[in-house]
């Protein structure tokens, strides 16, 4: 399987953490975060990202920028367990 750039942008530390740790404990996956849409435009210049994850805190606005400059599959993820954040990666990425 190809290794896996996912960008995750949200607002709130504590589930960025917990969701960067599910990431990078999958073999082949490097989840990196941003908390504000600047911010994951700037990292987007630096990784080859193919995979962009909406965390929880986002206004629709700031989810409407996002989709508008990304053509990599977008994921709103607002929880739900690690085994519903994998499939829907799984799931982005056709796998």
């Amino acid at each position: 399987m190809k290794e896996l750039q996912i960008l995750v942008i949200g607002k709130h530390p504590d589930i960025m953490e917990t969701i960067l740790r599910l990431l990078n404990n999958q073999p082949g996956w490097t989840g990196t975060g941003a908390f504000t849409v600047d911010e994951a435009l700037k990292l987007s210049e630096t990784i080859n990202v193919d995979v962009m994850l909406l965390g929880a805190g986002l206004s629709e606005d700031e989810s409407a920028q996002i989709k508008a400059n990304f053509s990599v599959p977008v994921i709103e993820h607002y929880g739900g367990g690690s085994g519903l954040l994998y499939a829907e990666i799984y799931g982005a990425v056709g796998i």
